[in-house]
């Protein structure tokens, strides 16, 4: 019995840390709302952003994001920051920073 209460303690550290993986969260923005405005800030030809990026980014601190902009964590992403960058404009998010 005792073996099987160590499994499960275990098996709940695990699932701790993975939850906290997973809640990681860079200018407001979580690694899922990352791989949400991905296609549209990755090259040659990126598509226009998702409805669902354009919500994650009118959420995100879009200040914090511009100081990312010459970064490698953006790129560690997938995310070309000279893309990414013109993306509040393009989901008409009112008075976006200059990078």
């Amino acid at each position: 019995m005792e073996s099987l209460y160590k499994k499960i303690a275990i098996l709940s550290v695990f699932i701790v840390i993975l939850e906290g993986a997973t809640a990681q969260t860079i200018c407001n923005i979580t690694m899922k709302g990352f791989s949400e405005c991905k296609p549209a800030a990755t090259p040659p030809i990126p598509p226009p952003p998702s409805a669902a990026c354009c919500s994650v980014l009118s959420k995100a601190d879009l200040k914090c994001l511009c100081s990312h902009k010459n970064s490698t964590i953006l790129p560690s992403l997938g995310v070309d920051p000279e893309l990414a960058v013109h993306l509040p404009e393009k989901c008409n998010i009112p008075n976006p920073p200059k990078c």
